[in-house]
């Protein structure tokens, strides 16, 4: 079940769901909107290897915008670091940004209840399109969770993407034994 405006706020209010920052115009009628952070990288090889640590290099966008190209896979990330302890968050693009033909996300638009972070966005677009920090990029929907929780995310040992930042983070498939 998706939470409505009232039961975010709930969970706001009692902790299980942080926000920073928060502002309450973000809010919707079953979704919170998130923003695009000053941050972005692009992976400096053009070949990536899913067993090797990519390397990945970060500029800052322009007071002007920075220029998306298609063919290219940027990593952004939004403004707001968010908690969720006990529902499932799901980060989708926002309609409008859509119509830009941006993406936000490849396939990683779950979090896991225990995640403790900024959202690292898996950006490409259709077409060159100007981008600028700050613009409303997504919206978090949060979906209750049926059951006790055994490991929450940001307890599990082995989780990849616990250590807060403020950049985007490249992929750690390479920490994956296979």
């Amino acid at each position: 079940m998706i939470l409505s405006d009232k039961k975010i706020l709930e969970a706001i209010e009692n902790g299980e769901i942080v926000i920073e920052p928060y502002r309450r115009e973000c809010l919707g009628t079953n979704s919170y909107d998130v923003h695009l952070g000053k941050w972005l990288a692009t992976y400096k090889d053009e070949i990536l290897d899913a067993r090797k640590h990519n390397q990945i290099q970060y500029f800052e966008i322009p007071d002007e915008g920075f220029i998306l190209r298609p063919g290219t896979l940027y990593l952004g990330v939004t403004e707001e670091y968010t908690e969720t302890h006990g529902t499932v968050p799901f980060l989708e693009g926002k309609s409008s940004v859509g119509r830009l033909g941006i993406d936000i996300h490849a396939t990683a638009g779950k979090g896991d209840v225990g995640f403790c972070n900024t959202w690292t966005l898996e950006i490409s677009c259709t077409q060159p399109v100007r981008v600028y920090a700050g613009m409303p990029v997504g919206q978090l929907i949060y979906f209750s969770v049926d059951g006790d929780i055994e490991r929450f995310y940001n307890k599990k040992k082995d989780a990849k993407y616990n250590v807060r930042t403020e950049k985007p983070v490249e992929s750690m498939m390479w920490k994956n034994k296979f």
